[in-house]
């Protein structure tokens, strides 16, 4: 499901030169290169890179692991047709920097594709952290598990105060700030939760859908 629709939205070519910011165990990274494509991942920290390496062996595909600040990319210009992440830009230290990095890397006709949500916007906002309350409400209810009792709730919640993207709206944030570094053709799907998560997830997530971006460089 995921393959098919990153692939959908991707250049038209027989074999891409992806990037995967943040790649963390390496699910996207290893989906695309099982279609045939040719996939770098990066990611700041080594252990995420041995874990998604051992996955990698496991499913028989070759990926370009780097460890990278993804802020300062060690690529040359014009090197990706697609870029692609998924719940990344909302805890990085500078989003706008890391837009403009990823547009310096990204072919002319390449696109970026960035899965994400307001994870944290209910801190800064009293009727969304009401409905993020009725979330855990209904995982009680439905009695399947809560997935924000498997973290440091308020160790995360701590960090989130102090990231830029917390207390934005987006994904309209987003919009108006590639606009400005450059990208084109921007569309935006405010909810695709449906599409990408089970049951479960949605559960969880409900008051928080998962939203994408894509958006191209001319």
């Amino acid at each position: 499901m995921w393959q098919k629709l990153i692939l959908n939205h991707a250049p038209n070519k027989n074999k891409l030169r992806i990037l995967d910011i943040g790649n963390g165990p390496g699910f996207l990274a290893i989906t695309l290169a099982l279609a045939g494509h040719e996939v770098t991942a990066v990611d700041a920290t080594e252990e995420m890179l041995n874990q998604a390496q051992n996955n990698a062996i496991q499913y028989q595909v070759k990926v370009n692991f780097v460890l990278s600040d993804v802020h300062h990319l060690p690529f040359k210009d014009n090197s990706f047709d697609l870029i692609i992440l998924r719940n990344v830009t909302w805890n990085l230290s500078n989003p706008t920097l890391a837009y403009q990095e990823w547009f310096r890397v990204l072919n002319t006709k390449g696109k970026l594709l960035n899965f994400d949500a307001n994870w944290y916007l209910f801190l800064f906002n009293k009727n969304l952290y009401s409905q993020y309350m009725q979330d855990r409400q209904n995982t009680m209810e439905y009695g399947i598990e809560d997935h924000y009792r498997q973290t440091d709730t308020l160790e995360m919640e701590r960090i989130a105060k102090l990231l830029p993207l917390s207390k934005e709206i987006r994904p309209e944030w987003d919009r108006n700030i590639l606009q400005s570094i450059g990208y084109k053709n921007i569309c935006i799907e405010n909810d695709i939760s449906k599409v990408v998560w089970d049951e479960i997830e949605q559960i969880n997530y409900h008051s928080t859908p998962m939203f994408l971006i894509v958006a191209e460089k001319e």
